[in-house]
């Protein structure tokens, strides 16, 4: 048998600028993990209080994220265990991917535009920065 292909860790990240409020972003960071398969049924969510700590934020906001997520059917909660991955199918459209993707890229290269920084320079610090945030989540 096959070993299972290795999945990438989760890495939650907030934008205070997106206008976005946080509760939705971790929804949304949930939801294409599920989709992407970096999250699989049964894969357990940080705590409320952990997670809150490692974004900085109100356990409040995280708790509100993960109620939302058990109402959707999204996760599982098991008091005293923790929140779990539920066999609730997500698939994302290309559409959505490309959506999402764009909203980041935007306001990044807006900005290095109008910092005069070429397609050159901004995609090698792209590649370079990809490599170095991705290497230290593995580690």
């Amino acid at each position: 048998m096959a070993p299972a292909p290795e999945r990438k860790p989760i890495q939650f990240s907030l934008d205070a600028k997106s206008g976005v409020p946080f509760y939705k972003q971790i929804i949304l960071q949930v939801e294409f993990a599920i989709a992407d398969g970096r999250f699989i049924v049964g894969d357990q969510l940080p705590t409320v209080r952990s997670l809150a700590v490692d974004l900085k934020i109100n356990p409040n906001t995280v708790a509100r994220a993960y109620n939302e997520m058990e109402i959707r059917g999204i996760v599982n909660t098991q008091q005293g265990t923790g929140t779990f991955i539920s066999d609730k199918e997500i698939r994302l459209t290309e559409v959505e991917r490309e959506g999402m993707l764009e909203s980041l890229v935007r306001p990044f290269m807006s900005k290095a535009i109008s910092y005069g920084f070429s397609v050159d320079e901004v995609v090698n610090a792209v590649q370079d920065g990809f490599q170095s945030l991705t290497r230290g989540a593995e580690e």
